[in-house]
């Protein structure tokens, strides 16, 4: 794992920039098209999420900021799922994002316990 890993703004922010460009390589009908809107959503959530919640002005709020972003992170491995079957020509490109939404889910998960044994 790189420096840069460690770095949960610039990792979700280029997700969410990695995810733009791909979905603009979907074709677009009518089954893509909802899927497309939902995955942009939750995708690009994670890291506006973790932005604000590293702005956040209580441990209270910084707490449910994160896990929103686990929410969200969540909800983007689901849309994932549902491109790759409707898409399965991009299902390995869906798999590697699944992957890293897989890692976040689980980086925020473990922000969430320390908090709590605070």
């Amino acid at each position: 794992m790189t420096k840069s890993n460690y770095d949960l703004e610039k990792r979700t922010t280029e997700f969410s920039e990695d995810m733009i460009v791909f979905l603009k390589t979907i074709k677009k009908d009518m089954i893509n098209m909802p899927l497309i809107s939902q995955l942009i959503r939750s995708a690009t959530s994670i890291g506006a999420n973790y932005f604000e919640a590293n702005g956040a002005c209580s441990q209270k709020d910084f707490k449910n900021k994160i896990a929103i972003c686990k929410k969200e992170a969540r909800e983007t491995k689901y849309w994932l799922q549902l491109i790759a079957k409707s898409n399965p020509d991009e299902k390995e490109k869906c798999l590697k994002f699944w992957k890293e939404a897989q890692e976040l889910t689980l980086i925020f998960s473990k922000i969430i316990i320390t908090i709590d044994k605070k």
